[in-house]
């Protein structure tokens, strides 16, 4: 990956309303070392993250990962961000993107221990390359996620549904599914319900109708799920949330993991179970997300 900015940021308080936010931000060389050791972002992962896909300079659905970073702060009990602090220094991030795709991280950390909190950051990198995996497809096993579709009710504490740093359990997964011969994984509840992959959402498709699981077992609510389904909609297409049964997945006619950055992947297999791929219609779904989109 090659970074290409990273800027500290100061934060102000969320009614903070100045002209500029200039004198709040520090760039920095994003090679260069920018954190204490009492940092417990690195120490606990205890803060909060946004990645937003960059087209040709253009940052997608910032309003929506804007709203998605506050409302992951309010779950973390972290300070509100100051939205118009926070758009200000995408806009910065973004002028250092350059053609082709990149990707912009927002970070909200408690900050130092038994110091200064909260500390910010932004950063802009050159994406990985995912053009086969939008072309080709990928494998995806299920996996247990450890907690019942009832649990997120009763346990607001475990966080699920914010965007956290904490993502230990996430790549273990992904871990966990390429020793199973697989390229992702589908998390499910213990008495097997579908969640989320560990950096996606899944959208199934039967028929006309495309669903995704309901965000009522702490799903993180995907902006690129989102924004699609608004899409699939101005095609005519139905669109909605279930609470969708595991064994149910081979019996859909196709599925997808979508993400931000990644885009669109369509699955050719889950549990070894193949899946059908309508590559034209999935390269139009890529099509419109590499489409300017606000």
């Amino acid at each position: 990956m090659a970074w290409r900015f990273a800027l500290m940021i100061d934060p102000v308080a969320s009614g903070d309303e100045r002209a500029d936010y200039l004198d709040t931000f520090t760039e920095l060389d994003p090679a260069a070392p920018a954190l204490t050791v009492g940092e417990l972002s690195t120490q606990r992962g205890d803060g909060i993250f946004e990645s937003i896909g960059v087209v040709d300079g253009h940052p997608q659905e910032v309003s929506a990962h804007l709203e998605r970073l506050a409302h992951s702060a309010q779950l973390c009990d972290l300070p509100e961000p100051n939205i118009g602090q926070w758009r200000a220094a995408v806009a910065l991030a973004e002028e250092r993107c350059g053609a082709g795709e990149a990707v912009i991280k927002l970070i909200l950390s408690r900050g130092v221990e038994h110091g200064p909190a909260p500390t910010a950051w932004v950063t802009a990198a050159e994406a990985s390359d995912f053009s086969r995996a939008r072309t080709e497809g990928i494998r995806a096993v299920t996996l247990d996620r450890g907690y019942s579709l009832a649990t997120p009710a009763h346990a607001p504490w475990l966080l699920f549904g914010a965007k956290t740093l904490s993502y230990a359990v996430n790549m273990a997964a992904l871990r966990e599914a390429k020793r199973r011969g697989a390229d992702d994984a589908i998390f499910t509840t213990s008495d097997g319900f579908v969640l989320e992959a560990p950096t996606a959402s899944l959208i199934l498709r039967r028929g006309s109708t495309f669903i995704t699981p309901a965000p009522n077992a702490g799903i993180l609510h995907g902006t690129t799920q989102l924004s699609l389904f608004e899409h699939l909609v101005s095609r005519g297409f139905t669109v909605g949330y279930e609470t969708i049964p595991a064994e149910t997945l081979p019996a859909a006619d196709a599925a997808w993991l979508v993400s931000s950055v990644r885009l669109a992947a369509p699955l050719v297999a889950i549990d070894d179970a193949p899946l059908a791929v309508d590559a034209s219609f999935t390269a139009s779904l890529n099509d419109y997300l590499l489409s300017p989109r606000d």
